[in-house]
């Protein structure tokens, strides 16, 4: 008998990416969602996942056996009837990291965890290993371009899965990476973020530090020593510890490093030349993130340097971290992922270190609460810094309380007061006519959200290839 799971919530990337590995399991998926948008929620039609549009009691299929509910605000039981109609079912409700305990329970779970790059070492460590014949399970917060899908079972003991700190659920304050109970561990930062549930840098640290004490003495720590806070979190560590740096002395590092279209450098272990590798990845930080990625496959021997090296050459990236969204326009759209200072830093000093000679456009909406916590105002005097001009876009409804939260006209004069170029902007159609107006052919523009920008995703390349065609 086929049994049934409905996911609330199943467009954000974690729901569907569990409803991909209980797919894969067998079990029959339908699920809801409101105002989501792409890429996921048409990921998930692809995969052939109906899913309702609003949250509604009759959503729930009569025969459903399992419930799992996602953590957004609007998923509360005490203003969502969909979610109050699944507490009172009867059946078992879950969050999707008590889904994942269950499928890593057999399993040898790495976990790739930090405040940034976590998406792209996850996907790049699967893809290394299937370009190589292995067959990892694997589970990734964001679409990976090449792959055909988000998550797999595998067939291999070897899990590899990305892990955040944010809580479980509404009702499970533990942070999600605390379900899954690593062999190994990948620490890539921990920058103190999410000030709206970490108030404190110390209550940002403490899942970590709790993280690395689930790691069994026979496992192994990959770390960046290049992270904000990671040389202290990893003291405390029983594990064994190995590093990795572009800036500080570690165990694998890079030297000459040559920045173009295709960008190589030599990757080292204790100084020692292991292989030349090459990646169309832009940006210092991908570098870094290779580094991770190829420090543990070296030092699990999971892979030999030639295997890493042409995993590693022939990986494409993740949708939405700088991924070129236009190929006949003379101006280039790219688009980041935003969804926190050392990101968006991350992204602009890439294109700025790629096209040094180009005007930079940024088109940025503070879709997270931490851009718009007035405790983190403080981001906005240097987070645009190499851009030419910054278009503020604001499509939200407040979360936080007026105490709290900043208004949109408090985040453009404090970029203003940086002595920015910038100007804030509520209307995607306005958006595109600043971009008419005053757009040069040679500009580079970058989209930088982790929520929908209002359709400009969609829009502004359509815009601009339309506006500034490729001359034959």
């Amino acid at each position: 008998m086929i049994r049934k799971v409905h996911f609330i919530g199943i467009c954000g990337v974690g729901m569907a990416a569990t409803a991909e590995l209980l797919k894969e399991s067998g079990w029959e998926v339908s699920g809801s969602d409101e105002g989501s948008y792409p890429p996921i929620s048409t990921y998930v039609e692809s995969r052939g996942i109906l899913f309702s549009l609003g949250y509604r009691r009759g959503n729930i299929p009569k025969d459903t056996a399992l419930i799992v509910v996602g953590r957004h605000a609007k998923l509360s039981p005490k203003t969502n009837e969909e979610v109050r109609e699944a507490l009172e079912r009867g059946v078992p409700v879950k969050s999707f990291p008590d889904v994942l305990e269950e499928i890593l329970a057999q399993r040898y779970p790495v976990v790739i965890s930090g405040n940034h790059g976590k998406s792209t070492v996850t996907a790049l460590i699967a893809w290394c290993l299937l370009s190589a014949g292995k067959n990892p399970g694997y589970f990734i917060g964001a679409l990976p371009i090449g792959f055909s899908t988000i998550a797999s079972l595998g067939k291999d003991e070897l899990f590899v899965l990305e892990g955040d700190e944010y809580p479980t659920s509404h009702k499970d304050n533990r942070s999600k990476f605390l379900h899954y109970h690593p062999r190994d561990l990948l620490l890539t930062g921990a920058e103190h973020d999410h000030t709206n549930i970490f108030p404190t840098r110390e209550a940002y640290l403490a899942p970590f530090r709790e993280l690395i004490n689930q790691l069994p003495e026979t496992g192994l720590l990959v770390a960046c020593l290049d992270g904000e806070n990671v040389p202290e979190l990893i003291d405390s560590s029983r594990a064994c510890v190995v590093t990795y740096a572009l800036r500080r002395d570690a165990d694998y590092g890079a030297r000459d490093i040559h920045f173009g279209g295709i960008s190589t450098f030599v990757l080292t272990r204790e100084g020692s030349e292991i292989a030349r590798l090459e990646t169309t990845l832009l940006g210092e930080h991908n570098i870094q993130n290779i580094l991770g990625a190829s420090a543990y496959l070296l030092e699990k021997k999971l892979l030999t340097p030639d295997e890493l090296k042409k995993g590693v050459a022939s990986f494409r990236g993740l949708v939405r971290r700088l991924d070129l969204k236009t190929t006949s326009s003379s101006v280039l759209v790219y688009e980041g992922f935003g969804s926190s200072y050392s990101k968006a830093r991350s992204a602009i000093e890439a294109l700025r270190l790629h096209f040094p000679k180009r005007r930079l456009v940024v088109v940025f909406e503070p879709h997270t609460l931490s851009w718009r916590d007035k405790k983190t105002l403080h981001w906005y005097d240097d987070v645009f810094e190499g851009a030419d001009k910054i278009i503020i876009y604001k499509s939200w409804a407040p979360e936080m309380g007026a105490n709290g939260e900043a208004e949109h006209e408090e985040i453009v004069a404090r970029v203003l007061k940086s002595g920015q170029n910038a100007i804030g902007i509520t209307k995607p159609e306005k958006v595109l006519a600043i971009l008419n107006r005053e757009t040069s052919p040679h500009d580079v523009i970058l989209l930088l959200s982790s929520g929908g920008l209002g359709g400009l995703t969609e829009l502004i390349p359509r815009f601009v290839e339309a506006r500034f065609p490729l001359r034959a």
